[in-house]
C-alpha cells in the first residue's frame, strides 16, 4: 500500500489524476481551479493547454497533480474521465450541497464505480461565522448518506488548498478492478496523420502516461465510444511533466513527424527527439475479426452407401401412384400433375408456413392494430377552419402540447400492459382466425419448468454461427487474470510517457477531441474484441418508474465500453432454464441478455434509455455475470379456459380452444388451475373446443383452467457499437434535468 501510494504522482510513477465534478449550478470547478492553481510559492503551474484543465508541479513535496474537468452537463465525458481517474474531487455548495442534476450525476458514478474521491465546498465566506458553523453542520448531515464518514474541505485560503492537495495525495486509493488489469491513458496531446487513401482514415499518435498495467503494442486497444483498433508502434517522446526538466544541447526537431499548429492539443512536445520504443510484430499481433463468419455449406456430405440408394429406390416404388393423364404425357410431365386431395393438402402445408407468427405477442398485435385505427381515425378528421386574428404563437404552443399529449396516450398503453403482465402473467387469447396448433407450433409443453431436460444446442437460430463460445469460461478467465498477476510482459511500463500510433481510426475521433472531449484509450484482454452472449445481472434503479419492454433498444455502459443493443429480461435463478420477463421488474434483479463484444467481469453495467428529446435516462444499474451462450432462456405462455360443469374429479373446460383439432393437438400437455388444482385433457366434446379434463380434485366454479407452454428465445442482433451523444441537461430552479432545447 505504501509503495502504491508513493508512486502514484511521484518522478517515476503518472502524475496524479483529479476530476472535478461540480454537483450544484452555484459551485463552479473554474474558481475551484483558479483557488488550487493561485499556490505559486509552493506549488508551480504548468498550463497544459486544455479547456478546463492544468496540471501543477510542487518539486519540494516531489509530487505533481493533472486536474481535469468535463464540460457542463456532458455525461459521457464525465463517466469516461472518471474510468481512468485515480481521485474525484466533488465540488458541493455550501448552503444546499447538490441539486438534481447533481443526485443524477452521483448516482451513475457509484453505479460505475468510484475510485477514491474528496469533498470540497469552497465559497461561504460572506457568512457571520455562527451561521457559517451551522451551514457546515447542516451539510455535513446531507451528504451522511451518500458520503458517510466524509471529510468536507473548505476552499477559500491558500492554506486550506495545500491541506486538500495532501489529502488527495496521502488517502488509501480505492481500486476499479475493470481498469486495474488492463492499461489505460488520458490523452494529453493527439495527432492526426491521413492515410493515402483516403483523408477521412489515418493513423492517431496519441500521447499520455500508461497507468494500470504494462502496455503491450501487440495488444488491442479501444478507444472508448469509437470502437477497437491496432497499434503498429509506440514512441517514447520527453516527458512534458517532469520534476526535473533536463536541458539537451543540441536538440533537434524529428523532421519525420507532421505537427499540427493547434496549440490547444497540447502536440507541441512531439517535436522533440522521439525514441521509438517497440513496433508491432505481425505474427504477434491480435486480430480484429470479432465475428465469425459462418459457410452455409459447412455440413458434413457423404456420398450414399449402396444399401440406402436401394432403400431409396424401394421407397420410390412404393410411393408410386397411378394418376389419370391425357395421352402422349411423359414420365416426367405425369409426375407435376396433382390430385385434388394432394392439392388441398400443399395449400394446408403452405399455409401452415405463411401463417408462422415472430415473437410479438398477441397484446402486442392488438395494440398495433388499435392505433392504426387511432391514426385513421386522426386523418379523418376534418381539418378545422382558419381564424382571421393572427394567433400563430398560440397554435404553435397547442400543437407542441397535443405532440405531448400523444406521448402520454403511448405511454399509457404501455402503463396498461405492464400492469395486465402483473395481474395476468404470460396470458394470452387464443386466436379465432388461426388454429391454435399453427400459431402455437414453436412451443412445446414441459411436465417441470425446472427439472424438464432441454438441449441448450437445440434449434439455435443462425446468428450463433457468427459468435464465439468457450468451452470453459471461468477457467479462461482464471489463466488470464494469474498470467497479468505473475508474468512480466514486455511493453511500456506504468508511468512513461508514451505516444501510440494507432491504425485506420477515423477522423471523427480527432475531431471530437479537438471539441474538448476526453480521449481516453483501454488495452483489451485476449479474446475481448469477439463477439459472444453477455449476461448481466442488474437492478431497476428507483428514479426511474417508467415502463421498459424486453427487446426495446437501450444504451449500455458496461465497463469501458459503450453500445446499443435490445436485450432481453430473464429472472435470475440457480436452475438450468430462466422464464423470460416482458418487463424490467421494479422489485426484483432481472439478468440481461445481449449479442455483444466479450468482456471479463468483474464490470460494471449501467442501462440508460433515450428520450425523444435526446436525453438519457439511467434505468438500471448492475454488473457483468458471465459470458455464456448456452443460458437457456425460456419464453412462456398460458392459455386460460373456464369450467363449464363441474363434477367430482371432472370438469367441462371451455374458452381455451375453438376447434376438435386443438384439443386433440394439445392433448398431452399437462394442466393446471390457479387454486393448486392438476390435471390433463381426456377427449373433446362437440367441434367447438369444448373438452372433458380429470382434475386431482373437484374445481371451484370460479377457477381458471391453464395450460402452460414454452419456447426457447435469443436476444436480436442489435449490436451497435456507436452511441449518440446526449443532448446536455442543464440544472433548471426546480432542480429537475431539462435538455437544453426545452429551455431555450
Amino acid at each position: 500500500v505504501l509503495a502504491e501510494k508513493r508512486n502514484l504522482g511521484s518522478r517515476d510513477g503518472p502524475p496524479h489524476l483529479v476530476l472535478l465534478v461540480p454537483l450544484h449550478s452555484r459551485a463552479a470547478a473554474h474558481d475551484t481551479l483558479r483557488s488550487l492553481q493561485s499556490q505559486d510559492s509552493v506549488v508551480v503551474g504548468v498550463d497544459e493547454g486544455r479547456a478546463g484543465g492544468f496540471a501543477l508541479l510542487c518539486p519540494r513535496l516531489k509530487q505533481r497533480w493533472r486536474f481535469v474537468t468535463a464540460q457542463a452537463g456532458d455525461l459521457h465525458a464525465i463517466l469516461d474521465l472518471a474510468k481512468v481517474a485515480d481521485s474525484l474531487l466533488f465540488i458541493l455548495d455550501p448552503a444546499d450541497g447538490w441539486d438534481g442534476a447533481g443526485e443524477y450525476c452521483l448516482s451513475c458514478l457509484f453505479a460505475q464505480g468510484l475510485p477514491s474521491y474528496a469533498l470540497a465546498v469552497p465559497g461561504g465566506t460572506d457568512l457571520p461565522p455562527k451561521k457559517r458553523i451551522d451551514a457546515r453542520k447542516r451539510l455535513a448531515k446531507a451528504i451522511e448518506k451518500r458520503f458517510p464518514e466524509a471529510k468536507l474541505f473548505p476552499l477559500n485560503t491558500e492554506q486550506e488548498s495545500s491541506l486538500l492537495l495532501r489529502h488527495l495525495a496521502t488517502q488509501k486509493q480505492r481500486h476499479l478492478a475493470f481498469r486495474d488489469r488492463r492499461a489505460h491513458l488520458l490523452a494529453y496531446a493527439a495527432e492526426f496523420v491521413p492515410s493515402q487513401e483516403s483523408d477521412l482514415v489515418g493513423t492517431l499518435k496519441v500521447s499520455g502516461f500508461v497507468r494500470g498495467q504494462t502496455l503491450d503494442v501487440n495488444s488491442l486497444v479501444h478507444i472508448v465510444g469509437h470502437g477497437d483498433f491496432q497499434m503498429s508502434q509506440v514512441d517514447a517522446p520527453p516527458d512534458p511533466l517532469s520534476l526535473n526538466p533536463r536541458v539537451v544541447k543540441g536538440q533537434k526537431r524529428s523532421q519525420d513527424m507532421e505537427v499540427q499548429d493547434d496549440s490547444a492539443n497540447g502536440t507541441d512536445e512531439m517535436e522533440e527527439d522521439i525514441k521509438v520504443l517497440m513496433k508491432a510484430d505481425p505474427s504477434k499481433q491480435e486480430s480484429l475479426q470479432s465475428e465469425v463468419v459462418p459457410d452455409p455449406m459447412e455440413g458434413e456430405q457423404t456420398w450414399p452407401t449402396e444399401e440406402e440408394l436401394q432403400e431409396a429406390e424401394a421407397s420410390l416404388k412404393a410411393n408410386r401412384r397411378v394418376v389419370k393423364v391425357p395421352k402422349g404425357t411423359s414420365k416426367y410431365q405425369a409426375a407435376w400433375i396433382v390430385d385434388d386431395g394432394e392439392e388441398g393438402s400443399q395449400e394446408g402445408d403452405d399455409d401452415d408456413d405463411d401463417d408462422e407468427y415472430d415473437d410479438i405477442d398477441d397484446d402486442m398485435m392488438e395494440e398495433a392494430v388499435s392505433q392504426e385505427g387511432e391514426s385513421s381515425a386522426e386523418e379523418e378528421e376534418p381539418a378545422e377552419e382558419e381564424c382571421e386574428t393572427m394567433t400563430v404563437s398560440e397554435c404553435l404552443r397547442d400543437e407542441q402540447y397535443d405532440e405531448k399529449v400523444e406521448e402520454d396516450e403511448q405511454m399509457l398503453a404501455r402503463y396498461k400492459q405492464e400492469r395486465m403482465d402483473e395481474l395476468f402473467p404470460d396470458e394470452v387469447d387464443t386466436p379465432r382466425d388461426v388454429p391454435a396448433r399453427v400459431r402455437f407450433q414453436k412451443y412445446r409443453g414441459l411436465k417441470s419448468f425446472r427439472t424438464s431436460p432441454w438441449d441448450p444446442k437445440e434449434n439455435l437460430p443462425r446468428d450463433y454461427a457468427r459468435i464465439f463460445q468457450f468451452q470453459d469460461f471461468s477457467r479462461t478467465r482464471k489463466h488470464l487474470f494469474r498470467q497479468i498477476e505473475k508474468e512480466e510482459t514486455e511493453g511500456a511500463l506504468v508511468g512513461w510517457y508514451v505516444t501510440l500510433h494507432v491504425c485506420n481510426v477515423p477522423v471523427s475521433v480527432m475531431e471530437s477531441f479537438k471539441e474538448g472531449k476526453p480521449l481516453v484509450l483501454f488495452s483489451l484482454l485476449p479474446h475481448e474484441q469477439k463477439m459472444s452472449v453477455l449476461n448481466f445481472l442488474v437492478r431497476r434503479h428507483p428514479s426511474n418508474s417508467e415502463p421498459v419492454r424486453a427487446k426495446e433498444e437501450l444504451i449500455f455502459h458496461c465497463g469501458f465500453r459503450r453500445f446499443r443493443a435490445s436485450p432481453l429480461f430473464s429472472q435470475h435463478t440457480s436452475a438450468d432454464k430462466h422464464k423470460l420477463e416482458r418487463f424490467l421488474r421494479p422489485d426484483a434483479a432481472l439478468v440481461v441478455t445481449v449479442y455483444a463484444p466479450i468482456t471479463f467481469p468483474p464490470a460494471s453495467v449501467l442501462l440508460f434509455k433515450q428520450r425523444s428529446n435526446g436525453m438519457h435516462d439511467l434505468i438500471a444499474t448492475g454488473s457483468l455475470l458471465s459470458v455464456d451462450p448456452d443460458r437457456i432462456v425460456i419464453k412462456r405462455l398460458v392459455l386460460s379456459g373456464h369450467p363449464f360443469k363441474i363434477f367430482t374429479k371432472m370438469a367441462v373446460v371451455r374458452y381455451m380452444f375453438f376447434n376438435r383439432e386443438d384439443v386433440m393437438w394439445f392433448k398431452p400437455v399437462e394442466l393446471r388451475t390457479k387454486w393448486g388444482r392438476r390435471g390433463h385433457i381426456k377427449e373433446p366434446l362437440g367441434t367447438h373446443g369444448h373438452m372433458k379434463c380429470h382434475f386431482s380434485g373437484q374445481l371451484k366454479s370460479q377457477d381458471t383452467v391453464l395450460l402452460n407452454l414454452y419456447k426457447r428465445v435469443f436476444p436480436k442482433w442489435t449490436y451497435d457499437p456507436h452511441v449518440p451523444e446526449p443532448v446536455p441537461w442543464v440544472r433548471s430552479e426546480s432542480a429537475l434535468l431539462v435538455p437544453e432545447v426545452e429551455m431555450e
